[in-house]
This record gives C-alpha cells, structure tokens and sequence, in this order.
C-alpha cells in the first residue's frame, strides 16, 4: 500500500444535491486587451500599437492614443471570452 492510504475502504464524501458547474475560464488574450467598463460598455485600444512602432509615423501614434468604445456587435463577442466581466 501506499503511504497515506488509509486503505480501510473510507471515501471521501460526495455532496449529491450541492453539485456545481465548473467555473467559465476567462481567455487570457481578451483580458489582456479589454476592459469592460461599470455600464457594461467594451473598451479597447488601437490595432498595431503594441510593437514595431518605429515602422509607423508619429501622426500614426499620437492618432492612436488611448482606448475606444467598441461596437455592440464586438462587444457581444468580446464579452463571451470574458464571462464574469473583468
């Protein structure tokens, strides 16, 4: 037998009726790159600014600058990666 096996037939207990489902996993690229605000509306920041900048004029990047309001149509699709609303 192994060590720390009682071996005496005792199980561990088993809640019938309390069964849960299993907790929704967040996809770790929408959480990285969304933020939902309290009125439920997605925020998201400019496609290609996260690197090889220097290949973009400075115009570009100041165009750029901080986050915008997403469409109701992606963020309905935004929001499925993310089901508990980070």
């Amino acid at each position: 037998m192994k060590a720390g096996n009682p071996g005496n037939g005792v199980h561990r207990k088993t809640t019938k009726g309390n069964r849960k489902m299993p907790k929704m996993k967040t996809k770790s690229g929408a959480k990285k790159r969304f933020k939902v605000t309290a009125t439920g509306k997605v925020l998201a920041g400019p496609a290609g600014k996260r690197h090889r900048l220097i290949s973009h004029n400075a115009k570009y990047i100041r165009s750029n600058r901080g986050t915008s309001v997403l469409s109701d149509q992606d963020a309905r699709i935004v929001k499925k990666y993310m089901p508990y609303d980070r």
